[in-house]
């Protein structure tokens, strides 16, 4: 499944999608970036409350498909514009991250 029907199925908000056909395969939930850098494999979605342009960084570097931000965060601006240039997906839900996991377990190819 890409992240764009990923965002489509699941009713999440794209925040930026300058990769749209990227496949999601499978998920990783974590918000030390640290933590995440280390165990995100290429293209997990990566849920996360985190938003700040490190994250943008170790989702670029883990070369995550996609950062579902959860519980209602949004980006600013700036990192919108940061995200478009790193070519990292943004997606945001108000779903807290257990649910955000439950809402794309069984949509994605892992």
């Amino acid at each position: 499944m890409t992240v764009s029907e990923l965002a489509q199925e699941c009713g999440f908000d794209v925040l930026a999608m300058p990769e749209p056909d990227r496949v999601v395969k499978g998920a990783y939930i974590g918000d030390l970036l640290s933590w995440v850098m280390g165990r995100a494999s290429e293209g997990n979605a990566w849920i996360t409350i985190m938003t700040n342009v490190n994250t943008l960084a170790v989702a670029s570097l883990s070369d995550c498909s996609c950062v579902i931000l959860s519980e209602g965060v949004e980006l600013s601006e700036d990192l919108v514009e940061t995200a478009m240039a790193k070519m990292v997906n943004v997606l945001s839900t108000k779903l807290p991250s257990y649910e955000t996991a439950l809402a794309i377990s069984g949509k994605i190819d892992e």
